[in-house]
């Protein structure tokens, strides 16, 4: 009887933990893991930060080092998935190849999304999710050069910090009414805000590009008022967009990402999917996030229930990023009717809390690791927080617990 095979479609963060944890658990057969990329797996969050950074290494950071895959039996396929059978149990590569499994897990993560504007494609306009991205952008951002980025998000104002600071000339603009509006609240929003342009970016909010102009390369950005940026060089940083053709083709079910519940399982028995390619719905939580930390914990969990594992404690959802060296770390989920209380430490640091019927939801940390690590306990724990107390910053957060028994959330 032939070996079982897990076939492993991706060899991102997901893809990557996918496999790594089926060997760790034990799996007996052959695990197969399949990517276009035919160099070793890498660390996808510095691309936006160090990577940009003047004088730092061409290099990537690789997820496991040289020789690891070949030691834990992992097979690694230079391809791309273009049709999965499920009734067959196979899937069949870009240039014909098959590889049949006994399990599938689909960690295709997502693409960059496109600006669909008249100009969008001329030279000069950069999209970052490739080392191959991140090279060609480094390679442009240079002292005096004008740069415009479209998107206040994690990527863009990442993007856009690594520029001032080689010495760009550097414009943000958004449609949205402030920075980082789908992740985080107002505070925070305004001290990035002043922070970017503290260190000589102009921000512009509640306007959309409407056009990208220039002979045979980039020249200026025209915006829905009407106005005129010019530019050397645009980066778009407005969000992705899930790489699931392939699973939706095959009749699983998709909804801007693959449906999965919590243990990374789709509607077929034989096929799991972790990472950004998918949405979590189950027990009325219906949500996508693009995060490294969820992709691991979505692929381990996958990973377990394929071992036959029971499911363990679910993971709070976390989140960061460095914009000109102030670390902002978010763990929880924030929603917008939250109850939000801020927390004000020395030396500009603060954090801010997201209550939702007396317990932590969520919490915003700028520059402080003591309330974050205690925050993200609190909200596992499922913490009612007695809010008077809760927004003394001189107090430790965990002396805010309202009561002493919580609930597993």
């Amino acid at each position: 009887m032939p070996e079982e095979t897990v076939v492993i479609g991706g060899a991102g963060h997901a893809g990557v933990q996918s496999a790594v944890r089926l060997r760790e658990l034990g799996w007996p057969g052959r695990i197969t893991m399949i990517a276009p990329d035919s160099d070793l797996p890498y660390e996808r969050p510095p691309l936006s930060k160090h990577f940009l950074a003047s004088g730092s290494a061409e290099e990537v950071v690789p997820l496991r080092r040289a020789g690891y895959f070949e030691d834990k039996r992992i097979e690694r396929v230079c391809g791309r998935i273009r049709q999965v059978v499920p009734d067959g149990r196979y899937v069949l590569l870009d240039n014909g190849a098959r590889y049949d499994y006994a399990k599938l897990v689909l960690a295709l993560g997502s693409e960059a999304r496109n600006l669909a504007v008249p100009g969008g494609d001329l030279p000069g306009v950069h999209r970052l999710k490739t080392r191959e991205d991140a090279g060609a952008l480094k390679k442009a951002l240079r002292r005096g050069t004008r740069v415009v980025v479209v998107g206040a998000g994690y990527i863009g104002l990442e993007v856009a910090a690594a520029a001032a600071a080689l010495g760009c000339e550097t414009t943000i603009l958004e449609i949205a009414d402030r920075a980082m509006n789908r992740v985080t609240s107002e505070p925070v929003s305004r001290f990035f805000e002043q922070l970017h342009r503290e260190h000589g970016t102009e921000l512009y909010f509640g306007t959309a590009v409407t056009e990208i102009r220039g002979e045979g390369a980039v020249q200026e950005v025209v915006t829905s008022d009407g106005a005129i940026h010019p530019a050397d060089v645009v980066v778009v940083g407005i969000g992705v967009v899930p790489s699931q053709n392939v699973a939706r083709d095959c009749g699983l079910r998709v909804d801007d990402g693959i449906v999965v519940d919590h243990d990374g399982r789709t509607g077929h028995p034989d096929i799991y999917a972790a990472g950004d390619v998918t949405r979590l719905k189950a027990d009325g939580v219906d949500l996508r996030l693009e995060s490294i930390q969820s992709a691991v914990s979505q692929a381990a969990r996958a990973a377990d229930h394929i071992m036959g594992l029971p499911p363990g404690k679910r993971e709070v959802p976390w989140f960061w990023t460095i914009q000109h060296g102030v670390r902002l770390q978010t763990a929880g989920l924030r929603r917008p009717d939250d109850t939000v209380l801020v927390r004000t430490h020395e030396s500009g640091q603060f954090s801010v809390l997201y209550l939702r019927a007396g317990r932590l939801a969520a919490i915003d940390a700028v520059g402080t690791l003591r309330d974050f690590n205690a925050g993200k306990k609190l909200i596992g724990a499922g913490a009612r927080l007695d809010p008077r107390r809760a927004a003394d910053s001189f107090a430790k957060l965990s002396d805010a617990v309202e009561e002493s028994a919580v609930s597993e959330i």
